[in-house]
Order: structure tokens, then C-alpha cells, then sequence
């Protein structure tokens, strides 16, 4: 089935930004989608924050495993610090994934029927719990809600991959990461963009 979206994507870096256009020539068609279980994601986005790629997948893999995959808010408020430890969770981490726990188990936040919700609505809900910030949403809103356009320019791995495509002598700011998209116009899909710069960091 042909991917329209995509489709527009192509073109429109085509005409805007030829790094960005080689990256899609190299890497071929990236997809976002909106995925269930915000609750899960939410859970392993905590969990993996400054971690590298590797070492937040093995300790999601523990954490997923001790729970049997089925990650529910009442248990995880009832967990006791050190399991989360024994799993290879910081202590702040641990403390973040309760938190958002306990905060969804009395209701303080809801993620019922956040896919219908605007982005600065997402924030604005999301970051009541510890340990979320703009970087965490940022990753639920192109991974898990797969939302087109969203820049995640606090990115450590955003910026490395900006410094090597575009050949700039050090990492760029997050203004500069900013400057750059709109410079570039890279707008109406910052997602994608997000998507192949990541991408481009595998293959070193």
C-alpha cells in the first residue's frame, strides 16, 4: 500500500534540503504510527533517558520481563524501589516510573484519549511527573503518537548526526538545531527528519 505521506516527504526535502533528501535515497521509507499502550511507552521512554540505544533496550528488556510484559499503573506504584533497582534502573528512575504510576492510579493525569490532544496539551499534562521533561515527550510524540512534526532539538544524538551530515565543526545548540530547521524548512516534517538523523548514527 503506498505510503502518501511518505510520498510528500520526498518531495518535499527533494526541493528544501538535498542532506536530508540523501538520507532518505540511502535509507529508504521510515513510517510513524500511533501505537497503543501509552503507558508502556511512557514507562521504557524513562527508562532509556541518556542512555545509549544499547543499554536502554537491555534494561527494558529486564524491566519489561519482570512485569511479564504487562506493565500496569497500580503494580508499578506498589513496586518497591529496589526491584527497579535490581532491574538496572537508576534510583531517579526508579522514582519516575512510580511517580508516573501513582499519578495516572489518582488520576491527577489521564492518557485516555491523548492522541486527540494537541502537542502543547501533551506537554503540558505529561510533565506534571517527575522525571518527565521535553526531551521524554518529544519521544512519545514521534514514536508513539507518531505526530510529523515534532523537533526534538535537545537531542544529543540530533545534534551529533547534525554536526556529521552537515560538516560543522561542533555540536550545534538546541538554537541552533531550531535556526537550522527553519533554515532548511523542515517543517511540516521535523519527525522524518528526526527519524534518518538517528538513523545516520547507525552506521558509524
Amino acid at each position: 500500500m503506498e505510503n502518501i505521506e511518505y510520498n510528500s516527504v520526498v518531495k518535499h526535502f527533494l526541493k528544501n534540503d538535498k542532506v536530508v533528501f540523501s538520507l532518505l535515497k540511502r535509507f529508504g521509507e521510515e513510517k510513524l504510527s500511533n501505537r497503543k499502550n501509552y503507558f508502556k511507552h511512557l514507562c521504557t521512554s524513562i527508562v532509556g533517558q541518556q542512555l545509549s540505544v544499547k543499554s536502554a533496550a537491555a534494561i527494558n528488556k529486564r524491566f519489561l520481563e519482570y512485569f511479564d510484559n504487562k506493565l500496569q499503573p497500580e503494580k508499578i506504584a506498589q513496586t518497591e524501589t529496589e526491584v527497579f533497582r535490581s532491574l538496572g534502573l537508576s534510583g531517579a528512575k526508579s522514582k519516575y516510573v512510580k511517580d508516573l504510576s501513582q499519578k495516572i492510579v489518582d488520576k491527577t493525569i489521564s492518557l485516555d484519549g491523548i492522541s486527540k490532544k494537541s502537542n502543547s496539551e501533551i506537554i503540558k499534562e505529561l510533565t506534571k511527573v517527575k522525571g518527565i521533561g521535553p526531551w521524554t515527550v518529544d519521544m512519545f510524540l514521534i514514536f508513539t503518537l507518531g505526530r510529523p512534526n515534532i523537533l526534538a532539538s535537545g537531542d544529543l544524538g540530533i545534534k551529533k548526526a547534525i554536526m556529521l551530515n552537515y560538516d560543522l565543526k561542533k555540536l550545534p545548540t538546541d538554537k541552533n538545531v531550531i535556526r537550522l530547521s527553519k533554515k532548511m524548512n523542515w517543517s511540516p516534517f521535523n519527525s522524518y527528519v528526526m527519524l534518518y538523523l538517528w538513523k545516520s548514527l547507525d552506521e558509524g
